[in-house]
This record gives structure tokens, C-alpha cells and sequence, in this order.
């Protein structure tokens, strides 16, 4: 009775299946696209089902499961390596507050005002928002760029051997080109093994284009091919640039063979190199008076039929430009805006325009300049180039190098016109232009712009334009300006106010000089014992001497001094003028000035509202990391 019973449940399923099977077919028939299709979970035959088995486990074997590969959550944690070199801060790291420091240090080094840049970022370090390695390698490549050489080492050595911030490889670069440029080239090994021995990183492309480049310099070239190999035994891949160093220096010294030997190796390991190595091939030719194989060297270049970036064509114009071959160099230019076609190839920047225009102005060719500041390519796939505030603001200056102020004037405006922000370079241009031709009430129009357009005005440029107000019977306007610095930081400098509020006493007009020097000691800028003598002095001629005396008392009520310096640990290889001498000095009487605590035009006691901590009011807390 149960065999019969199994035989008919059997035939029951096999019929009920066979009907399903027909309905989806007949449905699948009427509707090919219905996502119901038939569809068996069973094997053909039990060796398809090993098969399909063996299968899985052989794939499990490869690629574990997740679980497998996940820590036990119960386990507990390794201790951390204590020798292990900690890892530089990732971009991440630039958010928040953090970012806002950065971009407020990106702002001042705009402006040109390094020195508040320096503080902002150095000050940084002791409060509870401490700068990124990205800001810290913002402030020492401005020094850098300005030759400012000592800030630039002693900034690092701040930076990340005192304050404990953990520097890159761009760190570390900016360091050995610093050097390189001060011909410390035995410092320069020493950073480069340090790098080796400490960093977590390797040293990148280009860390060995600086130090070749170092090298040569120094007239140490045997080193360089030594780094070189180096460079290459490392895995790095043959850098054009690297290879470039090595071959000027040989060529500098009258070495032809060398240098071609290390260029056939430079085309045998890259398909493709960059064409600065020809530029530099053809300067030599060109300075040897062997124009004919100077040109051919360009002609190889250009049979090549490289892709090249605006940053190599742009050095072989300006080899072109040098050695007075015109022609060649519009045809390569005329021949880089055919190749602009964004966003695929840029083709030409800012900087190439102005290389060119630059050219019409030395020839005296206005009206050709203007064409060339607007020139665009002859094919149909070329676009035009979309210039930037560095291209406007370079033909600005030309032209008011050349006393066309008008069209320098026109320029300016149109640059405003395509939402384009102008920098602090185009204003200073058209402010000295004006106090130049004596159109002060321009140049005061002009320096409110700048002031609302919210641009730092540093105080060589804020002196020197007070002061040529103040002679024009300007010296209101001057006030109303210099109120509206002193509303964001870092607050215009003691100098600066000084200029100011001795001009408004010259002309009687004490209750402006007296808002002023609120606005001073509200801002805590400072003020030197002779300014404040003046004040007493003038004040009390007008019978106003005790109210200027509370004015300047009155910021030292209840006021208990500022706590003591930050005193790093002494090291041994701390430079001398970064080491703690004695109480109330941080530094060294021969510390660099941008590292002394001081403030311009002001004693100890009183330093810049950027210096101090804006945290509010209350009870003294831990700073930390953040």
C-alpha cells in the first residue's frame, strides 16, 4: 500500500510540472519579453551536480569568504609599533576648521604678505586647530619662491621637527631645493638619506630632479649620474627632467658625446620624452653659433609628432623668442591653438599668451598684442581659450608700463565682466598708475574697490598709498578705508595707523584720531612709546590729554599678561636660533625677524588680535590635538 501511494504522488508532481512548464512556454510564447521564462534548479545528472560542486570549492579555495578574511572582533588588537614612522596627514585631513586655516594662509600668501602668513600658520600649531602638512608646505614654497632661503629651512625645522607634524615627500622637496639654491649640497645628502632611512614614503621623481639639479650646479655631475642610476634601480622609470639636468650639465661643459650618450639612453627607455631635453639642446647649439644643427634638433622634436604639454612648448618658444628666430615661434604657437581642443587637449595656457604678448610689447607692436591677447586657432575643431585673471592682469601691466592707461583700463574692466575676480597685482598696478598721473580721486575709488573686494592690502602698499592721500588733502577717505581693514584679520599694521592718525591730527580732526586709536587698542595692534608720547602731547594741546590717557589706559584694566611661550625641549641639532635663551623669549637674539616674538610697531605685551586665541570667554582648557 505504500509503494502504490509513493507511485501516484510521483505521477501527481510530474503532471503538475508538465502543466507549469507548458503554461510558462505557452505565456513566454504570447510575450517574448515577460521576465517569466522556465527555469530548473535540478542537474541533468548527478556527475553535472560533482562537477558543479568540485567547482565551488575549488573557487572557495581562491577567493575565501569575507568572514574568513575579517579580524576576530574578539581578538585583541596588536600593539602598535612604536619604531614605526608615522604617516603624513592625507587630504582628509583638510576639512573644517582646518581647511579654513589653510584657505586664510593660501589668501595671505596672494597678497604677497608672507610674514602674517608665517605667524598665522606658526601660531596655529599651539591652539587647538593645528595646520596641516599641506598648509605648512604652502608658507616655506612662498618663502622659497620669494628667496627667502633661511625662513624657508627654519619654518621646516619648526614645523616638523619641533612642533611634531608629520611631513610628505613635497615637504621634503621643497627642503632640498631650498638648500640647492643656498649651494648646501652636502646638507642636501644628508635630507635626501634622511628621507631614506626615516620616511614612510620614497623619494619621488621629483626629490631626484632637485637634487640633480643641485648637483650640477655645484659642479659635483658624477654624483648626479650616480643618482641617477639610483633613480632607476629604484623603479622610478627614466625621468625626462632628471635626464635634462644631467644633460646641460655636460653641455655646460663642453661634453657633446656625454650628453648624447645620456639622450639616445633616454629615447631607448621612453616611447615618448619630453621636449624640454631639445629645448635645452638647442640653446646650447644656438649660443655655440651652430644655428643650422640647433634647428634640426627642433625638427627631430617636431617630426616626433609629440603630444606636448603647454608647459614644454612654452619653454621652446621662449628658446625661439631668445635667439631671434620669430617665425619658427608664431608658427609653433599659431600651431598650439589648432591643438586646443578642451576639455581632450589643452593645448596652451595663460602663461603662453603672455609670452607672446609680451614679445608685440618689446617690439612696440600695440595693436598687434591685442590681437594676439584674443587669437584664436584656424581649424574647425580648435576652441578658443578661456583666459584667466594671470593672463589680464599681465597685459594690464604692460600696458601701464607703457603709459597706455586707458586700454589697461578697459582690460581691467573686462576682466570684471567675465566674473573673474581681479588680484591684488592688477589693483597695486592701476592704484600706483594713478598716483603716478595724479588722478587721486581714481586711485582712492580704486583702493575702496580692493578693500571691498575683501583682498589683503599688506603694509608696504597701505603706507606707501596713506601717505600719498594724505599729501592730496585725502586724509578722511583714509580713515573710512582704514576702518574697513581693521574689521577682518589680520588687522592693518601699527605703522599703518600711525600714518593715519597723525594725519588726521595734523588737520584737526581729533574725534576721527581717537576712533582710531580705539579701534587700535581694541584690536590689540600695539603702540610704540614715541607714538604714544605724540598722542599725549597733541591731545593735551587741545585740552584733551586726560581723555586720550583713559583711551590708552583703558586696555590695560584687569589685563594679567599673556601666558608665558611655548619652550620646545632642547635638541641637539636644534638650530641655535630656534633654542630657548630665557624667560619671556621664545628665541634667540639671532633668530631670523620673521621667527622673533615681536610685533611690528608694538612691545611684547601687546600682540596682534591674529596672534591671541579667539576661543570665548572662561575658564582656561587643554590644548590639544585636535
Amino acid at each position: 500500500m505504500t509503494f502504490h501511494r509513493l507511485i501516484v504522488r510521483s505521477l501527481c508532481c510530474s503532471s503538475a510540472l508538465l502543466q507549469a512548464a507548458a503554461a510558462a512556454a505557452t505565456c513566454h510564447a504570447q510575450n517574448p519579453h515577460s521576465l517569466l521564462s522556465l527555469r530548473t534548479f535540478a542537474f541533468s545528472s548527478a556527475e553535472e551536480a560533482a562537477a558543479e560542486r568540485r567547482r565551488r570549492k575549488r573557487r572557495l579555495r581562491i577567493e575565501p569568504p569575507l568572514h574568513a578574511l575579517r579580524r576576530d572582533p574578539n581578538a585583541p588588537r596588536p600593539p602598535p609599533d612604536p619604531k614605526a614612522a608615522l604617516l603624513p596627514d592625507s587630504t582628509s585631513a583638510l576639512t573644517g576648521p582646518r581647511l579654513n586655516l589653510h584657505n586664510r594662509v593660501q589668501s595671505l600668501i596672494r597678497a604677497g604678505d608672507l610674514d602674517n602668513a608665517s605667524v598665522v600658520a606658526r601660531q596655529a600649531v599651539f591652539s587647538s586647530i593645528r595646520p596641516t602638512v599641506f598648509t605648512c608646505n604652502a608658507i616655506m614654497a612662498a618663502m622659497f619662491r620669494a628667496k627667502r632661503y633661511d625662513e624657508a629651512v627654519g619654518l621646516f625645522h619648526f614645523f616638523f621637527k619641533q612642533s611634531g607634524i608629520n611631513p610628505n615627500v613635497v615637504s621634503y622637496n621643497v627642503r632640498i631645493n631650498t638648500l640647492c639654491d643656498r649651494g648646501q649640497v652636502d646638507q642636501v645628502l644628508e635630507a635626501y638619506r634622511e628621507i631614506i632611512a626615516e620616511a614612510p614614503f620614497t623619494p619621488s621623481s621629483v626629490t631626484f630632479r632637485h637634487l640633480t639639479k643641485g648637483l650640477v650646479d655645484a659642479g659635483r655631475i658624477q654624483e648626479s649620474v650616480d643618482l641617477l642610476r639610483e633613480m632607476l634601480n629604484k623603479g622610478l622609470g627614466a625621468d625626462s627632467l632628471v635626464y635634462n639636468n644631467l644633460i646641460k650639465g655636460f653641455l655646460e661643459l663642453g661634453n657633446l658625446d656625454k650628453a648624447n650618450e645620456l639622450f639616445d639612453e633616454l629615447k631607448g627607455r621612453c616611447l615618448v620624452y619630453d621636449g624640454v631635453v631639445s629645448a635645452t639642446f638647442m640653446d646650447w647649439f644656438f649660443n655655440q653659433g651652430r644655428d643650422k644643427d640647433a634647428m634640426e634638433s627642433y625638427k627631430y622634436l617636431l617630426d616626433r609628432q609629440f603630444k606636448m604639454t603647454p608647459a614644454t612648448c612654452n619653454v621652446l618658444l621662449e628658446v625661439l623668442l631668445k635667439h631671434d628666430r620669430k617665425k619658427e615661434a608664431w608658427d609653433l604657437f599659431e600651431s598650439m591653438l589648432d591643438n586646443h581642443t578642451p576639455p581632450t587637449v589643452q593645448a596652451v595656457n595663460s602663461e603662453t599668451f603672455s609670452i607672446m604678448v609680451n614679445e608685440c610689447f618689446k617690439l612696440g607692436k600695440f595693436s598687434e598684442a591685442v590681437e594676439t591677447f584674443r587669437k584664436v586657432g584656424t581649424k574647425v575643431a580648435s576652441k578658443p581659450f578661456a583666459m584667466d585673471v594671470a593672463g589680464y592682469t599681465n597685459i594690464v601691466v604692460k600696458f601701464c608700463e607703457h603709459g597706455m592707461i586707458s586700454e589697461a583700463e578697459n582690460f581691467f574692466a573686462e576682466l570684471q565682466g567675465k566674473s573673474l575676480s581681479p588680484d591684488v597685482t592688477g589693483y597695486k598696478t592701476l592704484i600706483d598708475v594713478y598716483f603716478k598721473e595724479h588722478r587721486i580721486e581714481d586711485a582712492v575709488q580704486m583702493f575702496k574697490r580692493m578693500v571691498d573686494a575683501n583682498l589683503r592690502v599688506i603694509p608696504v602698499y597701505a603706507n606707501k598709498w596713506f601717505t600719498e592721500m594724505i599729501q592730496n588733502n585725502k586724509v578722511m577717505e583714509c580713515s573710512e578705508i582704514l576702518t574697513k581693514l581693521g574689521e577682518r584679520d589680520p588687522k592693518p599694521d601699527a605703522s599703518t595707523y600711525e600714518i593715519v592718525v597723525m594725519g588726521l591730527c595734523e588737520v584737526g580732526a581729533f574725534d576721527a584720531a581717537k576712533d582710531l586709536i580705539s579701534q587700535v587698542m581694541r584690536y590689540g595692534v600695539g603702540l610704540t612709546p614715541t607714538f604714544r608720547e605724540f598722542l599725549q602731547e597733541t591731545f593735551g594741546k587741545e585740552g584733551r590729554g586726560e581723555e586720550i590717557k583713559r583711551l590708552l589706559d583703558a586696555r590695560m584694566s584687569g589685563f594679567t599678561g599673556y601666558p608665558p611661550p611655548y619652550r620646545p625641549v632642547h635638541q641637539p641639532d636644534t638650530p641655535a636660533f630656534l633654542r630657548p635663551t630665557g624667560p619671556g623669549r621664545p628665541y634667540s637674539g639671532d633668530a631670523p625677524e620673521f621667527l622673533r616674538a615681536t610685533v611690528p610697531g608694538g612691545s611684547h605685551s601687546d600682540p596682534p588680535a591674529f596672534m591671541r586665541a579667539t576661543e570665548p570667554a572662561g575658564p582656561p582648557q587643554m590644548v590639544g590635538y585636535p
